[in-house]
Parts: structure tokens; C-alpha cells; sequence
């Protein structure tokens, strides 16, 4: 099978995991021979509920029973659809009521960046150095990273950017711009969360020059900071909020949400601004409302700091630099030259899923199921510990 895997499944790298996997259930997946390994990494934060969600399965189970595609998006009325919508809107300020339902997050990205300069008139974008919002052509080009994309020019103009949590480059948002563009919380640079007043300070100044501020929370929404979504904890409202990963439940998707007035643009002058045929698709949208409402009514997302903190606490050695991140979106820091691939490597073999971040090379990921149990944390804390004792061994 990992003949064929390398021969007819297009590839990412070199050195893809090719863990064979047989079935998965809760934080735990399990490969062809029935060995089981501890889920770290929840499918790159998006498995909230872990794997094989009994109330998820029944949700598609059920849709699938009754139909499946029936048309483009936003034609049919489909009642997933709009009960994921309404969901999605009773839990967000009336600002970002109305949702758009995409394919994934990096598309609910592309419509955002249309939707902004629509709502404004302007073309320039602002984002932020090492930040990554996809690796579609708009995308990629408000990457702030550019060995990943140099190949891959030209891409956009008028994209310039800032440093992340750096207030002296605020001013540099202006009248020209139609809207700055940061993940909450920046991911691929390793989890660094933002500094005391940074995102208030860039709204502020959004507002001052006519801006919008689009918020991308592909990563750490859906509870996986210890609130549904991250900028709750930094007492500001984005124009318009990104999201995925963790909407669906293991299922592809991406959402985009702003005003009512704001997302009618898409619809006149020209009709049909942003279109999609899987976009909201019915089977999609049962398992994302499934997924969202038991997220929201069991109570995990108040379990969050308390796991944040386990995590911390077990998370302790010499090697280790430091913990970033906040809730269960965390990374490892470690001293050391190759350490987070060692590390990988050999916690795999022990029968725990770890995985790398995009652009800090001394990170190592851990965003397991929100649900998983202080067991559970216990148990892989002390694999990372042991694989880290062997290899300060082996560097003496």
C-alpha cells in the first residue's frame, strides 16, 4: 500500500508520516496492525470532538438518508445548512451574523479578501511577517513567508506587511488599505499569541482609516482556546472572522462571517460575487451543526484551561525552551538543532502523534481533541518526557 500511497497520491514532501491507518475513535487512531497511537495533533486542529463522534456519525448517517447534493450553493433552501447559519449567528455579535459556507478554510479566505475590498473600495491588503492563511493564489500571497512562496510569483500586488505584536508598525495601516489581515493567534510562526492590547490597538486604527480587520481563525477557533472563539479573549470584534478546521468535525469546511450589509455585496453589481457547488453541502453542514451544538452544550469549552494547565505542568524538562500558545492550541519549543523531528519521530514509535509547525523548525504541535482526558494528557506528557531524556542522552 505505501508503494501505490507514493506512486498515484500526489505528495507534500519527501518524508510524508505514512502512518497505514485501520480506524480511529476518540483521541486514539489505530493503524493496520491494530497498534494504537495517541492523538496529539486532531487531524491539525480539527478533530474537536476526537475521532468517530457518535452524535456526528448519527447527524451524517441521517442526512445522507434523506438527500445529498442537490445543487449549487445558496439555490435550494436545505435545512442543515440553514440550521448551521442560524447556530453559527446565535453565538456571534450581530456584526457577524451572516455566513458564508465554504469547501475550507483557505477559500473562506479568498471570499474574505474579495468581500473586503467590495465593502471598501480599496485593494491594498495588510498581514503580518510569518503569517499563513492558505496556499491558494490570494492566500499565498498575504503569506508572510517568502521561502515558501518565491517560487510561485508573481502573486497579488498590493500586499504589504507588518510584524506580528509590533505596535510601532500600526501606522502603517492607512487609507489606502481595505483591511489588515492576522490570525488570532499566529500559527505557523508557533503559536504566539497577541501581546496586551495589540489587536485593540489594530482595530483602532482600522476604524480611524476606514479599514476592515478580517480575523483568521482557522486554527484556534471553535473552542479551542477556552472561548468559542479566539478574539473573545482580547475584547474586540473583527469586520469579518475566518474559520474551519474545527467547525466540521473531521469534515471539509470554512465559513466566513460579517454584517448582513456586508455579505449582500456578493449578490448584485455583479451577482454572483463569490460561487461554490460543494459550499454548504448538506451532509457537511449536518455534521458541523451536530459538531458545533455539542460543542457548545457539553461543557468541554470550560475544560479547556483546565487542560491548558495539565499540559503545562507535565510539560517540564531541559530541553524543552518553552510552551506557547494558548488553551489546546500549544507548541513545544525545544533547544536544539533537528530536536522536533527526533522528537516526532520517535514518540510515533512509542505510539504518540506529534506533528511540526509551518515556519518555526523548533516547534512541535500539540493540538489534540478538546475532549481528551487528563488520562490521556498524562499518558503522552510522559512520552514526550521519555523521548526527551533519551535524547539528552544521546547528546552526552
Amino acid at each position: 500500500m505505501k508503494d501505490k500511497f507514493l506512486k498515484y497520491q500526489a505528495q507534500t514532501t519527501n518524508n510524508p508520516i505514512g502512518l497505514k491507518v485501520l480506524k480511529a475513535e476518540g483521541s486514539y487512531i489505530y493503524d493496520t496492525n491494530n497498534k494504537k497511537y495517541l492523538d496529539f495533533v486532531a487531524g491539525v486542529s480539527a478533530s474537536n470532538l476526537g475521532h468517530k463522534n457518535n452524535k456526528i456519525k448519527e447527524a451524517v448517517i441521517d442526512q445522507i438518508e434523506k438527500y445529498w447534493h442537490v445543487m449549487v450553493y445558496g439555490e435550494f433552501i436545505q435545512e442543515p445548512t440553514v440550521k448551521l447559519c442560524e447556530l453559527i449567528a446565535n453565538n456571534l455579535p450581530n456584526s457577524l451574523s451572516n455566513t458564508y459556507l465554504t469547501n475550507s478554510g483557505t477559500e473562506a479566505m479568498e471570499a474574505a479578501m474579495k468581500l473586503a475590498k467590495r465593502v471598501t473600495a480599496r485593494s491594498e491588503f495588510i498581514a503580518a511577517k510569518n503569517s499563513y492563511h492558505g496556499n491558494t493564489q490570494g492566500a499565498m500571497s498575504i503569506m508572510g513567508f517568502e521561502e515558501r512562496k518565491r517560487a510561485y510569483r508573481p502573486l497579488l500586488p498590493d500586499i504589504n506587511f507588518i510584524e506580528f505584536n509590533n505596535e510601532n508598525d500600526i501606522l502603517l495601516i492607512n487609507n489606502k488599505t481595505s483591511a489588515v489581515i492576522l490570525e488570532t493567534i499566529q500559527g505557523g510562526a508557533g503559536f504566539i499569541i497577541p501581546s496586551k492590547n495589540y489587536l485593540k490597538k489594530i482595530k483602532n486604527q482600522c476604524e480611524k482609516v476606514g479599514a476592515l480587520l478580517i480575523l483568521d481563525e482557522i486554527q484556534p477557533g471553535i473552542g479551542r482556546t477556552g472561548k468559542l472563539f479566539a478574539y473573545e479573549h482580547y475584547g474586540i470584534i473583527p469586520d469579518i472572522l475566518v474559520y474551519g478546521k474545527g467547525l466540521g468535525g473531521g469534515f471539509p469546511i470554512g465559513a466566513l462571517s460579517s454584517s448582513f450589509e456586508n455579505m449582500s455585496l456578493f449578490k448584485e453589481n455583479p451577482i454572483l460575487g463569490h460561487i461554490t457547488t460543494f459550499g454548504g453541502h448538506p451532509v457537511i453542514a449536518a455534521a458541523a451543526y451536530a459538531n458545533l451544538k455539542e460543542t457548545l452544550n457539553s461543557g468541554i469549552i470550560d475544560s479547556v484551561n483546565q487542560k491548558e494547565k495539565l499540559f503545562r505542568k507535565y510539560l517540564k524538562h531541559e530541553l524543552i525552551e518553552e510552551v506557547r500558545g494558548k488553551g489546546l492550541m500549544l507548541a513545544i519549543i525545544l533547544k536544539g538543532n533537528n530536536s522536533s523531528y527526533k522528537l516526532v519521530s520517535k514518540s510515533l514509535e512509542k505510539g504518540l502523534i506529534l506533528f511540526y509547525l509551518l515556519f518555526e523548525p523548533k516547534a512541535v504541535r500539540i493540538t489534540p481533541p478538546l475532549t481528551i482526558s487528563n488520562i490521556d494528557i498524562k499518558k503522552g506528557c510522559e512520552i514526550i518526557l521519555e523521548v526527551l531524556d533519551e535524547l539528552k542522552k544521546s547528546v552526552h
